[in-house]
């Protein structure tokens, strides 16, 4: 992906994950963001960092992909992650509410806060449609209106101590289950 474009709108993704400890699952999940629906590399979506802590069992992959390829990169990389990440075996000293636990989307070149809100949103959607029992919390410029933080959110949400799932009500999606978990969707 080169950056140097004329009108190259770029937008980044920190994508995390709750698996470290099988790499294999986690440059799977990586991969999956490089592909497009073909089969073949897109090129204009890159994975520029894999950070991996094997006492927390969570990954952060960082995708940068222009504003209108962001979205589709990232949903692909959930669905595998989703499909690979038993979260009933899950261990980790992290604290995690599911295989996908955090979606932060930040403009970096000709790209408007507002608008890696938009694309956080119709991610949400998109994932509620492609993941069965995924629950979406939406946070920044993806919470209209209240534009809650991400401090905020894991505050309402006991993020550090709640066990139990079913008493959350997501804004998108159906009532928690621990195999898919909840994912958080925002503009940090």
């Amino acid at each position: 992906m080169s950056s140097s474009r004329p009108g190259l709108r770029l937008t980044a993704c920190l994508l995390n994950i709750s698996e470290a400890r099988r790499k294999y699952i986690v440059e799977n999940v990586a991969k999956a963001a490089l592909l497009e629906k073909n089969g073949q590399k897109h090129h204009e979506v890159s994975v520029l960092n894999i950070f991996s802590d094997q006492d927390y069992n969570r990954s952060v992959i960082t995708i940068a992909a222009s504003v209108e390829e962001l979205g589709n990169s990232i949903l692909a990389a959930c669905v595998e992650a989703f499909r690979s990440i038993d979260m009933e075996v899950q261990e980790g000293i992290h604290p995690c509410l599911g295989a996908v636990d955090l979606i932060p989307i930040y403009p970096l070149s000709g790209v408007r806060v507002e608008e890696c809100g938009a694309v956080a949103r119709s991610l949400a959607e998109n994932l509620v449609e492609r993941v069965p029992g995924c629950s979406v919390f939406l946070f920044g410029e993806a919470d209209l209106p209240e534009k809650r933080s991400l401090v905020q959110r894991r505050k309402q949400l006991g993020w550090f101590t709640r066990r139990d799932f079913s008493a959350l009500e997501p804004d998108l999606g159906v009532a928690p289950a621990r195999r898919c978990g909840l994912t958080g969707c925002s503009v940090a």
